[in-house]
């Protein structure tokens, strides 16, 4: 089973039941509040496999399912058995720092909570579009495909916008932290992939 399929599988059964046993859900939620007032460090990761409903849920792991393998197959394809550790890394790591920026802003908030999957899946999206340049993004309702780079000019444009201006009940500054993290995470493990992307850019 693949790194990928096996996080898509647990998101999806932990969010399930997670919908029927609201308990669980609190205790699970970040809340950078009850992190630094209780030290429930593993807010830091659990959050990542709730989901607000069935649409949050169904739109962050078709997202991770489309970019996911691609990531997994290439990372596994320069370093063999041990590049599904270093994707499971990568996923699990961008959970903490694409919410750490959150931590520090929001821990004297008690009611500032997050949940969603959507800061790994960020940082999933963006290894790729580093990994795989000349790839493209596709939107239900657009008749033609977005190229990869321009997707992710906009995506970190709108992110701090959005960001900015805190208009809705998104945490879109997760968001652009998990892309952030994403490209930074790849340039790490192997420079010669940002090289790439360089050159292909260039």
């Amino acid at each position: 089973m693949s790194i990928t399929l096996f996080l898509i599988i647990l998101t999806v059964l932990v969010s399930y039941t997670t919908f029927r046993n609201r308990l669980a859900f609190e205790r699970m939620k970040f809340n950078a509040y009850e992190i630094r007032q209780h030290k429930a460090w593993h807010r830091f990761f659990s959050y990542g496999l709730l989901h607000a409903d069935w649409m949050h849920l169904l739109v962050n792991m078709f997202v991770l399912w489309s970019f996911g393998s691609l990531v997994e197959d290439i990372i596994v394809a320069q370093f063999g058995f041990n590049g599904r550790l270093l994707y499971a890394l990568l996923y699990i790591s961008a959970l903490f720092f694409s919410v750490l920026p959150s931590y520090f802003k929001h821990r004297k908030n008690y009611y500032y909570n997050a949940v969603g999957a959507s800061g790994a899946v960020s940082s999933i999206l963006f290894a790729s579009i580093i990994l795989h340049p000349q790839g493209s993004v596709y939107f239900m309702f657009i008749p033609v495909p977005i190229p990869a780079v321009v997707f992710g000019i906009f995506y970190l444009g709108y992110s701090v916008w959005m960001a900015r201006k805190s208009a809705d009940n998104v945490a879109h500054d997760v968001h652009f932290w998990g892309a952030v993290y994403g490209i930074a995470f790849i340039a790490l493990i192997h420079p010669e992939f940002i090289s790439n992307f360089i050159r292909y850019i260039f």
